[in-house]
């Protein structure tokens, strides 16, 4: 057997905030329904059929705690079920006036359907611990609600990260030793606070290893390793200029039929307006498909062999992606996705996890890493420029730090007041204000979750216990049952 050019990882990561009880459109619920039917049962099917035919080590597979918890709650899990079979009723009603949309969501909802009936009434945690446990994927943690963690305060980032891999191990049975740090945010000192946790691996972005992604790297002396994204091979497929997606045959995201909300249109050119759009073609976007999955793989063959040739030894490429792209905005992706993990052994590509990528010892030189993100710039502007929140972030943080912790006992208000405070200090918010996506939601639930933390702070202050009692019942459902104030330590 020819020994492989080098080593392939791809990386998903699957997050969305905490949505239940929390709106449903625009935002809101109709988010997390529309991923969950479009991205993750597609991407979780691929993967289980691909780990039935014998394969291993295929995806790194990241699901925020946050998220997680949304895909194991019977409050989302009838709601995902009750929008399939919506779906598939509008698939009906367009069929007597677009028969051949109405046929084409017909069959997908129909699958969906399946799909979820079949292997997902029970939630999400026994599907991927069977992945995991048949050794398709490597699951990653994170922390809780996937806060932007070099703008917290280092007690407050310790307990979102610990609170986070305690869920994981509740929920999948095992502490994960990877994680996709929220926004690949990365500030100087945080390995060891990873390393304290028991975290081996994390990512970064490929501009703070300065491009240099051919092999993981130790970051500085605490035995912790980065993986950096690789952006030559990442933008291929997510470039919102020449990435795949955007492909003339594909399934256009921002083209509606309005009385059904489906999209009956293909891509058609970037510069064509929505009513001159041509219809889609699924037999035109499967031979995109199989194009686009064979400009890949040679992509990533090339890069390897450069690889090769520049460090005289097999090298390693990491693509990562946010795992809604696959079929929530590129409807298509999911079989793109099948096509590639298909064809790279062909190649002569070893595809593997991080955590296979170590044992096949493709480590590189220690490494310093600068501040740094996958943002706009690489830097933390997305999350550090929207002023009005990191303010009310440092008041969140400074108002639980505040209130001193009891006796050894857990206190359900103290545990109450953490929790709120881990949704405040969410990423999303800052982002969304930042690309002007539903700015309004994103600065309402910051400020709404802010204004609990605030309350319960000072009715503890104030030892007003029963007060606190009664308005805590007041709120929407959370997340966790388990977060546990006693791990914040000050």
């Amino acid at each position: 057997m020819t020994a492989p050019v080098g080593t392939f990882c791809l990386v998903l990561h699957s997050h969305l905030p905490w949505l239940a009880h929390h709106g449903r459109w625009p935002v809101g619920e109709e988010w997390l329904y529309q991923s969950w039917a479009h991205s993750y049962l597609p991407v979780v099917d691929v993967l289980e059929r691909l780990a039935a035919e014998g394969r291993r080590d295929l995806v790194a597979l990241g699901v925020t705690p946050v998220l997680a918890a949304q895909l194991d709650d019977p409050y989302s899990l009838r709601g995902v079920h009750d929008w399939i079979g919506g779906w598939l009723l509008r698939a009906h009603e367009a069929a007597a006036r677009l028969p051949e949309l109405g046929a084409h969501e017909h069959r997908a909802a129909t699958t969906a359907l399946e799909l979820f009936e079949r292997r997902w009434r029970h939630g999400a945690s026994p599907v991927l611990r069977g992945l995991s446990d048949a050794g398709a994927v490597e699951l990653l943690g994170g922390p809780a609600t996937h806060p932007f963690a070099p703008l917290l305060e280092p007690p407050v980032r310790a307990f979102a990260l610990a609170t986070g891999l305690a869920d994981a191990r509740l929920r999948l049975g095992a502490t994960p030793a990877g994680i996709w740090a929220p926004e690949c945010g990365y500030a100087p000192g945080m390995e060891r606070e990873y390393a304290d946790a028991g975290v081996a691996r994390f990512l970064v972005d490929g501009p703070a290893v300065r491009g240099d992604t051919a092999f993981a790297r130790p970051v500085g002396d605490s035995g912790v390793l980065a993986f950096a994204r690789d952006l030559d091979v990442t933008y291929r497929v997510w470039s919102p200029r020449a990435g795949y997606p955007g492909g003339r045959d594909y399934r256009d995201f921002h083209t509606y039929d309005h009385p059904s909300g489906l999209k009956p249109a293909r891509v058609t050119g970037r510069s064509v307006p929505p009513h001159e759009k041509a219809p889609y073609d699924p037999a035109r976007a499967a031979a995109a498909v199989e194009r686009d999955a064979a400009d890949f793989v040679s992509v990533v063959r090339d890069r390897l062999v450069r690889l090769y040739e520049q460090h005289g030894r097999p090298a390693l490429t990491v693509a990562a992606f946010d795992t809604e792209l696959f079929g929530h905005w590129w409807h298509e992706g999911p079989a793109w996705l099948e096509a590639v993990l298909r064809a790279l052994p062909d190649a002569g590509v070893r595809v593997t996890t991080p955590a296979g990528a170590v044992e096949h010892g493709l480590v590189g030189e220690a490494v310093e890493l600068p501040p740094s993100s996958w943002g706009s710039g690489k830097d933390w502007r997305v999350w550090a420029g929207v002023e009005d929140l990191v303010a009310l972030n440092a008041r969140v943080q400074k108002a639980l730090l505040s209130v001193p912790a009891g006796g050894p006992a857990r206190d359900p208000l103290r545990d109450a007041l953490a929790q709120e405070a881990l949704l405040a200090l969410s990423s999303d918010w800052a982002f969304m204000v930042t690309k002007d996506s539903a700015a309004g939601y994103a600065r309402d639930r910051a400020h709404a979750h802010a204004a609990r933390v605030d309350e319960l702070a000072a009715l503890l202050h104030a030892s007003r216990r029963a007060a606190a009692e009664h308005r805590v019942r007041e709120w929407p459902a959370h997340p966790f049952g388990h977060v546990d104030a006693r791990d914040l330590r000050p």
